[in-house]
């Protein structure tokens, strides 16, 4: 199969660089990247630490090193927005993110809700409903995307709910591995599902060893366990029996025909390389870019 153009910006998750966001914004650029993602939960990129002229001075830096922002990440852990007695705090947590974002020149922040229940009529449907209804709106009036990360539930399970909010300001960070290694879902065929949605990627892979993963024990879920932190879910990525992340164009992904399909849509946004796990990030990071670019080609 002829290997489809593609003429995306490629981004780098500077975080998994695990050298601090300046330092991991310069090996982003030597990389070869666009763009990078940057967390602003905690530490010296959230809201709450930074001033307007801190925001500006973030700018400049990145305007001077010739980088973008594709995206901010929003990720609060936990349940998503599952758990009611968190989600004012929560909703009000990702609104300024979303502004932060606004002040550093992109309009998307990416985030995980929680699993998308499949009983409609349950609690916890109707409390994440809630919830994304009111961030839909917020994110709607800036012209802003907050964009629900794929791999918890079915593409076409996501895409009812979203259909259900009335607005598109929920979104949706479409990421092909989470699909591959929990669900099982094809994401080739989830683009062409969700393609009204997509509005950021991450660029990632890797395969699925157990017959079934339970998505819950990679997510959480409200009343079933407490929600996995970010390294816990690193560490089953790494050296668990039920999948495995895997440098890009290692794994199951369908690259050639994943990027077709993206190309199929319109979709003219960021491919941002996220790599979760491994001892050499640096050396995975640049074998990301290269092998996006060997699309370019």
């Amino acid at each position: 199969m002829t290997k489809p153009i593609v003429t995306n910006k490629i981004g780098v998750i500077v975080d998994s660089y695990k050298v601090g966001v300046r330092e991991g914004l310069k090996k982003a650029k030597q990389a070869g990247a666009d763009g990078v993602q940057v967390y602003a939960v905690s530490g010296e990129m959230d809201p709450a630490n930074l001033t307007a002229a801190a925001r500006r001075e973030w700018k400049k830096e990145l305007d001077g090193i010739g980088l973008e922002i594709s995206a901010l990440v929003g990720d609060l852990g936990g349940h998503g927005f599952q758990d009611p007695a968190q989600n004012a705090e929560k909703i009000e947590k990702s609104k300024r993110i979303m502004e932060l974002g606004m002040d550093l020149g992109t309009n998307i922040v990416t985030t995980h809700i929680g699993i998308v229940p499949d009983d409609k009529n349950s609690k916890v449907y109707e409390t994440m409903h809630k919830a994304c209804e009111e961030l839909s709106r917020y994110a709607s009036t800036m012209n802003a995307f907050f964009a629900i990360e794929t791999g918890p539930e079915r593409s076409a399970h996501l895409k009812e709910f979203l259909d259900s909010l009335g607005t598109n300001g929920v979104s949706v960070n479409f990421d092909p591995a989470n699909m591959v290694m929990v669900t099982g879902d094809d994401p080739v065929q989830g683009v062409y599902t969700l393609k009204d949605y997509i509005v950021h990627t991450h660029a990632k892979d890797g395969i699925k060893l157990a017959d079934f993963v339970d998505p819950r024990d990679v997510y959480g879920f409200y009343g079933y366990e407490k929600g996995l932190d970010h390294d816990k879910i690193a560490e089953m990525a790494e050296t668990g029996a039920a999948f495995r992340e895997v440098p890009l164009g290692e794994g199951k992904v369908d690259w050639n025909n994943y990027l077709k399909a993206l190309n199929d849509i319109g979709y003219k946004g960021y491919l941002t390389i996220e790599r979760e796990v491994g001892t050499n990030p640096e050396k995975d990071i640049q074998l990301a870019v290269d092998f996006l670019k060997s699309f370019k080609k």
